[in-house]
């Protein structure tokens, strides 16, 4: 049964004129947003634009510097985030902050856990996720080992998580950005439930034809203002939404078609009967054969755990096979390491940038030239040549649209987007005759998109081969010149992706595809 609010009711949440400045950066200016009891809000905007600033300013990560927050039409000044969780609120952080190792009970009730004396009421705390979960439409089982869950029911552990402490506004920062379509429209499913039961829900994305399926209201951010507040989402379009995020008109470009014969192309990369078993004893890869030739982009898609991150794990020297062989040109190297590799001219974009890319503490500067340390112009004669090293990172900086005060910040202090083309520069910089790619777009804003995808295609022109890993099932279709698709580590269909429609190709991915081997 809906509990919407009456129509003369305060908004849920109100933010007025919020200001954030850290040394150097305002990260929000003047930002304002209203968010009406029972809907969905959504907040767009490019990347650095200021919308990660505003959610820890509103769950109480930090403090603004000046402005107001109002909660159900009263002003609220919160410290930390246990004030706003408190008071109501509750946070799905793109990154889980989930423990792998504890079970999905475990997880949801740490630190708000219902029992006396300091012990746990179990049955108590059972029965209360099982009632959550089935009102959320979420079947996972209580005592399930998180680790060993999929992206989609892990996500779904976060929201059971927030709304276990009592959350009536629910923030959500880039929840789609790991999901197929099928687990987009089930978590949308979810949405609507919440919202039918009261709930209002803060909805951040990038994806502007979701935020228009999902939202009741959409708020813009550019540069830290707001630039439109609470715009009915059922009155304006994506076009116009791009157009308010980059304040100009946004031109969808897309890979051309190559030529039918590809019979001259040599193979830049080639995998024959490529198989790994973990150490858990799970088959990651069983008996993979691909090869990618010079200036192609092949896609490879699959729901993850399927053994992507693996392949792309083997080809870069991070994992060596159980059995096969992986060749560069022709020449093998199966055993050769992610640094021999490198120097041979293999770039790795890998899946999570903080963990895989990035030291998130070091400069900018410092992480520009990680692995290339001792090549010019970051080094002279074995000695670091600090001076130059800055030089090149602010000239990349420059050339990728990375922006930062300067060369000297910290990584973590930038925006997700712009470390991502951090990432980027500092791969294709080196010229790349193989670049896998994981992921290379995501949580990244449409014009950024353009920008990443603009280099890749110039790298691919070049001559370089392209292994792309992605979730965005549009991107995998519209800039891939061949599709693979993936399976509990088989590849299990090869498709064409000029005539595949998404829906098409997550149904080959289900496993219905499978036949198509």
């Amino acid at each position: 049964m809906s509990t919407s609010a009456p129509p003369d009711a305060p908004p849920a949440l109100r933010a007025r004129h919020l200001r954030k400045q850290f040394p150097g950066v305002v990260a929000n200016e003047d930002v304002s947003l209203t968010l009406r009891a029972g809907t969905v809000h959504a907040i767009v905007g490019e990347n650095g634009a200021g919308k990660s600033t505003l959610m820890k300013l509103l769950y109480g990560m930090h403090r603004p510097d000046s402005g107001e927050i109002h909660l159900d039409g009263e002003p609220v000044r919160f410290t930390s985030p246990r004030e706003a969780i408190a008071a109501g609120l509750g946070m799905v952080h793109q990154h889980f902050m989930l423990a792998d190792n504890l079970s999905v009970l475990e997880n949801v009730v740490l630190g708000a856990e219902p029992g006396r004396a300091g012990v746990l009421d179990l049955p108590a705390a059972t029965r209360r996720v099982e009632e959550l979960c089935a009102n959320l439409g979420v079947r996972v089982h209580p005592h399930a080992e998180t680790g060993g869950l999929s992206v989609a029911d892990r996500q779904r552990v976060e929201i059971v998580k927030a709304l276990y402490r009592g959350a009536r506004i629910l923030i959500l920062d880039e929840p789609t950005a790991v999901l197929v379509p099928q687990e987009v429209e089930r978590l949308f499913v979810s949405l609507d439930r919440l919202r039918t039961r009261g709930l209002s829900i803060l909805f951040i994305s990038h994806k502007l034809d979701e935020v228009l399926a999902v939202a009741d209201d959409v708020t813009v951010i550019r540069r830290g203002v707001t630039v439109a507040d609470s715009l009915q989402a059922n009155e304006v379009s994506s076009r116009e939404l791009a157009h308010l995020m980059i304040g100009a008109e946004l031109v969808r470009t897309e890979r051309p078609a190559h030529p039918a014969d590809q019979t001259a192309r040599r193979v830049a990369l080639g995998l024959e009967e490529v198989s790994l078993r973990l150490s858990d004893g799970r088959q990651a890869l069983d008996a993979v054969c691909l090869d990618v030739g010079e200036g192609e982009v092949v896609g490879i898609a699959g729901v993850e755990g399927n053994g992507q991150t693996e392949l792309i794990e083997c080809a870069a020297g991070l994992r060596r096979p159980d059995h096969g062989t992986l060749t560069l040109f022709g020449r093998n190297i199966t055993g050769t390491t992610l640094r021999r590799r490198r120097a041979d001219g293999v770039a790795l974009v890998p899946e999570d940038r903080h963990r895989q890319a990035l030291l998130l503490e070091a400069p900018v500067w410092e992480n520009r030239m990680l692995g290339r340390q001792s090549a010019p112009p970051n080094s002279r004669r074995g000695w670091l040549t600090r001076r130059a090293a800055r030089r090149d990172t602010e000239h990349l900086m420059r050339d990728y649209d990375v922006r930062a005060r300067d060369a000297d910040v910290a990584a973590a202090s930038l925006s997700g987007g712009n470390q991502q083309k951090l990432v980027i520069g500092r791969e294709l910089a080196a010229e790349p005759k193989v670049l896998l790619a994981a992921h290379p777009t995501r949580g990244v804003d449409i014009a950024a998109q353009q920008q990443i995808w603009r280099r890749i295609e110039e790298a691919a022109a070049a001559g370089a081969g392209v292994l792309l890993v992605s979730a965005d099932l549009d991107e995998l279709l519209s800039r891939s010149d061949r599709l693979l698709v993936m399976l509990r580590g088989r590849i299990v269909a090869q498709v064409d992706p000029r005539r595949t429609s998404t829906e098409e190709l997550g149904v080959a991915m289900s496993g219905a595809g499978e036949s198509a081997r």
